[in-house]
């Protein structure tokens, strides 16, 4: 199994020089078995050039997993060239929106709405079907398993684990751990705190020994002091699901649309001077590499 980042970025798109060697894309990354399947995690914009990348192999078979549906984890969606090529066909994954009680169709149909895109949904001619994902039971595509979990964002959000020609992989997609919105001295305190204790441990265990942990690690401690509540997480937030779910590799992603490539480096070389013996390799996730387990 191996995949590749097309897309790294949080939030917004921030092309220009100072992105280039991280990438200023939104969220998409490529997931390839041994045999061939292909698996697509979020359709941010960096999907538009994974897209143009599957001309020469159409037509295709493509599965695409929504984590959640805030605009740069679909923005992509309606630029994916294999959409309007027959013969195609496009397995579309996702949530069945508590709120609007609506399935992830409309992921793809409000974007394509004459107000929005000059293109209809009726002018698609690969073939489309759409899948409700049900919180723990896996979906089977060829001889991978793609198990989701529910992780805290202000939207339904999936984590998504990937087990494969004995290997696995997890991405958070857009994730910050629960926290005790109650003060130590209120009355609720004690019995939040273990609701929070809780679900820590059931993502810890979905995480559980995976060759690859890629993560929502978009703030400094400092930064998330008043971000909190954003549905973000942060570097040392990410490194201690690492080390506590035993993972070999751990990918910092979702980059937030401020920081600069220097920035970011920087950053990383301060993650590694304040943790030396870490038991994973810590890498940052980079738009165009591609990962081979």
């Amino acid at each position: 199994m191996k995949f590749k980042f097309w897309g790294v970025r949080g939030s917004i798109p921030t092309p220009g020089a100072n992105t280039v060697k991280y990438g200023g894309n939104t969220t998409c990354i490529e997931i390839r078995t041994r045999d061939n399947d292909l698996i697509i995690f979020d359709a941010g914009t960096g999907i538009n050039a994974l897209g143009q990348s599957l001309i020469k192999e159409m037509p295709i078979h493509a599965h695409i997993f929504i984590t959640h549906t805030h605009w740069d984890h679909i923005q992509g969606l309606p630029f994916f060239t294999p959409l309007f090529i027959s013969k195609n066909r496009i397995d579309l994954y996702g949530g069945q929106d508590p709120v609007t009680d609506e399935g992830i169709n409309r992921a793809l149909g409000v974007q394509l709405q004459y107000s929005y895109f000059p293109i209809r949904e009726a002018q698609l001619n690969a073939k489309i079907c759409n899948h409700t994902i049900i919180p723990s039971t896996p979906v089977q595509i060829g001889k991978a398993r793609i198990t989701s979990v529910v992780l805290s964002h202000p939207v339904l959000n999936f984590g998504y684990r990937v087990d494969c020609d004995g290997k696995s992989l997890f991405f958070t997609g857009d994730y910050e751990p629960e926290f005790n919105i109650y003060a130590p001295e209120d009355q609720e305190y004690i019995q939040y705190q273990s609701l929070v204790d809780e679900k820590w441990q059931e993502v810890v265990s979905a995480v559980s020994g995976v060759d690859a942990l890629i993560v929502d690690s978009s703030y400094t401690e400092n930064e998330y002091a008043s971000k909190t509540g954003w549905g973000h997480g942060t570097y040392d937030s990410a490194i201690k699901l690492a080390s506590e779910a035993k993972v070999k590799r751990l990918f910092l992603t979702h980059h937030e649309p401020t920081r600069t490539d220097a920035e970011l480096d920087t950053i990383y070389q301060a993650l590694l001077k304040q943790h030396p013996s870490l038991s994973f390799e810590l890498l940052l996730a980079q738009e165009g590499v591609e990962i081979s387990l």
